[in-house]
């Protein structure tokens, strides 16, 4: 019987671990009388004080205790009975989450404004970069939230900032594994500055300071881990100050203690308490006043631990 490896079907893509998992492989073969079993990396034996082998009549284990990145690569798999062979070949690619951005500046400001310039990081862990996220922090809350997601360039503008407040800014990248362990925090802070304008009382008209709400900053769809809180965030504007209603699949929220929703300054958010396969779906924020309604969506998804 001539040999065959039978290499499973997950096993003919690239098999991607992250850095400090097991490789635990087993790939099955046939051939009569008993095949001899071979490895290589690259054309070389492996090293066996990483990489654990064992072999039985039918099948060929492949054990990594920790993989770590030099463990990546293309190893060659031979079965050989009396000069006949068949060959297979093992894709491993090895991952961590990646380096924080380099270079992020504050490159300018203007208006309610700001321009943002980063360059990729470093050390991309082994993995292709999806895109960055920026975050913003006003000097009066200290909190940060995010405004971009998934940014796939190196460079940003973030609008709709508010009068009087200095923010700060930081990014962080992203990979298959997920974000950075850290950001990248620009240098400079930006101070948003009133529009200086010259008063001619005989030219400017009663103003009606009334207007119906408009969402300033939409809802953004979010992915979020089971049992791990999560928030929604947007900003709204209107006068009189709206009144806001949450919502999750068109169904409002009331008094749950899952939910905790709040509004400062306009900006609306909802916490979403330790969140399971069920707290899924298309969540709406509703501003309503005396002169109008407007609401945002967006779509959560909740999936397992990783």
């Amino acid at each position: 019987e001539l040999p065959k490896i039978r290499m499973p079907r997950q096993l003919r893509e690239t098999y991607i671990r992250r850095v400090g998992d097991a490789v635990n492989i087993m790939i099955p073969f046939q051939g009569k009388p008993q095949p001899e079993v071979s490895w290589t990396k690259g054309g070389q034996p492996l090293d066996t004080n990483r990489i654990n082998i064992r072999n039985t009549a039918g099948d060929t284990i492949f054990y990594i205790r920790q993989a770590q990145r030099g463990d990546s690569g293309k190893y060659e798999l031979t079965v050989r009975i009396n000069g006949a062979e068949d060959k297979a070949t093992l894709d491993i690619q090895v991952v961590e989450p990646p380096g924080p951005p380099q270079n992020l500046k504050l490159v300018d400001v203007w208006g309610f404004n700001v321009a943002l310039e980063w360059t990729p990081p470093a050390d991309n862990g082994n993995s292709e970069i999806k895109g960055y996220r920026v975050q913003k922090s006003d000097k009066k809350s200290g909190k940060w939230f995010t405004v971009l997601e998934r940014c796939t360039r190196t460079s940003c503008t973030i609008s709709d900032l508010i009068i009087g407040n200095t923010y700060s800014f930081r990014v962080f990248s992203e990979n298959i594994c997920g974000l950075s362990d850290s950001a990248a925090i620009a240098s400079g802070v930006a101070y948003i500055e009133k529009t200086k304008t010259t008063y001619q009382p005989e030219k400017i008209p009663q103003r009606d300071m009334m207007e119906p709400p408009k969402f300033t900053q939409p809802l953004t769809d979010r992915t979020t881990t089971r049992g791990y809180s999560t928030h929604l965030f947007c900003s709204v504007r209107g006068f009189p100050q709206p009144k806001i209603i949450w919502l999750k699949n068109q169904m409002e929220i009331r008094e749950d203690p899952k939910y905790i929703a709040l509004i400062d300054q306009g900006v609306c958010s909802l916490e979403i308490r330790k969140p399971g396969p069920f707290d899924g779906g298309v969540y709406t924020c509703k501003a309503v006043n005396p002169l109008g309604e407007a609401s945002v969506d967006c779509r959560l998804d909740v999936k397992g631990e990783i």
